[in-house]
């Protein structure tokens, strides 16, 4: 067993494949959005957290909790989106002051379309190449990481 700050070369081995994999399958998926769908990962996050919304909308600091995204960050998107015909801005709260964020007509095609190709690409990437044992220890394995990691 390694001491402390060390890994063994065997433990940096399986951590650099399993960062490599990360990344190319990270990359496989981005790719597909953006050439099957013409969206980024950015545009997909927002679509499929309003497209999982009541109402289909959400107010924009909501939709930054959930992003876990800078609020600058959730504004400056919008905006693209918001230009190209995806969402749109609406008012929230009785007084109208409160900033929402919905989806549009456009919005709810390009998140279906994307959700399909997604969950295609996920399947073909990543699932298929699993053993229903290897499943079972992946989700436990990252069940375990998050409930260590997550406050």
């Amino acid at each position: 067993m390694a001491e402390n700050g060390t890994l063994e070369p065997e433990e940096w081995e399986l951590w650099d494949l399993w960062m490599r994999a990360q990344r190319l399958l990270t990359r496989e998926l981005d790719r597909g959005l953006q050439h099957d769908c013409g969206i980024s990962k950015a545009e997909f996050s927002v679509l499929v957290t309003l497209w999982q919304a009541p109402g289909r909308e959400m107010r924009v600091c909501e939709l930054s909790d959930s992003l876990d995204w800078e609020k600058s960050r959730v504004s400056h998107q919008l905006t693209r989106m918001e230009n190209r015909g995806f969402v749109t801005r609406t008012p929230q709260g009785a007084d109208g002051r409160r900033a929402g964020i919905g989806l549009t007509a456009e919005g709810r095609r390009t998140v279906q379309s994307a959700i399909r190709v997604h969950a295609d690409n996920i399947r073909r990437y990543f699932f298929d190449s699993l053993t229903p044992q290897q499943t079972e220890a992946f989700r436990s394995w990252s069940g375990q990481l998050i409930d260590r990691v997550e406050p």
